[in-house]
């Protein structure tokens, strides 16, 4: 085995284990806020760790480049996508958790955001 190969394999293991994190922070956290923030988050950072450790176990400049792009497409595009959902779950009126204490955009949407 070679430092590549080994570096490739905990690569591949710490995103597949940030994605697993994922999802569980989907199914057990309590609203629709703070399950996009992890999907948005471990996803992907976990993605680019999988993807990164590919591209190590091939080798190649061509696997390098296009699963760099990937990476980066996947890091501009994931933030953006859990806001959007953040945001139509806030303007829709779905409930924030019991546990959540400020309402930074209650004042400025009509009527002071969800009940």
């Amino acid at each position: 085995m070679t430092w590549s190969t080994v570096l490739a394999d905990v690569l591949i293991g710490v995103g597949a284990g940030l994605i697993l994190l994922a999802g569980v922070g989907v199914v057990r956290l309590p609203d629709v806020l703070t399950r996009a923030n992890a999907a948005t988050k471990a996803t992907g950072l976990g993605l680019a760790a999988i993807l990164g450790g590919v591209a190590l176990a091939v080798g190649t400049t061509r696997a390098a480049v296009v699963l760099g792009l990937a990476v980066v497409i996947q890091l501009l595009t994931s933030p953006v996508s859990g806001h959007v959902i953040g945001r139509a779950a806030y303007r829709s009126g779905a409930p924030l958790w019991q546990e959540t204490h400020t309402d930074d955009l209650g004042p400025h949407y009509r009527g002071g955001g969800p009940a």
